[in-house]
């Protein structure tokens, strides 16, 4: 597993909803938002510029709310890479309160021919620790 990717997250009025809580839907927003910031930081700019991600699967487990004033981020880990596909874990958290578990795969796309794309292991080599 990579080292935590810390990313802050902005919650604006519209992100909540009738209950006066953030929406849960908007937990998927923050996490495709945190991922892709993930590989921005973290990928070198030419393979930024060729490759595209899309979400195949989240798997969201909500622990607790939050709410307009909240100081919240999002803690992002890549489990693994195969081929083209990536596995994330994002934890969106409180301070130390988990608010939501987010297990997600993802596949990454050439972003010029649309179709999948291998993850070369000098590109995966920049999230994930040495021998994994």
């Amino acid at each position: 597993m990579s080292q935590t990717f810390r990313h802050p997250i902005g919650i604006a009025p519209a992100d909540i909803d009738f209950m006066g809580h953030v929406n849960n839907a908007t937990y998927l927003t923050w996490v495709q938002e945190a991922v892709i910031a993930h590989w921005r930081k973290l990928a070198p700019a030419e393979a930024v510029a060729r490759h595209l991600w899309v979400a195949l699967k989240h798997e969201i487990t909500y622990r607790k709310p939050a709410f307009l004033d909240d100081d919240v981020f999002a803690a992002v880990m890549l489990e693994k890479v195969e081929g083209a596909r990536a596995v994330y874990q994002t934890l969106i958290k409180r301070g130390e309160d988990v608010l939501a578990e987010v297990r997600s795969s993802w596949c990454c796309i050439d972003a010029a021919t649309r179709r999948p794309a291998r993850i070369a292991r000098d590109i995966a080599a920049h999230f994930l620790p040495k021998g994994e």
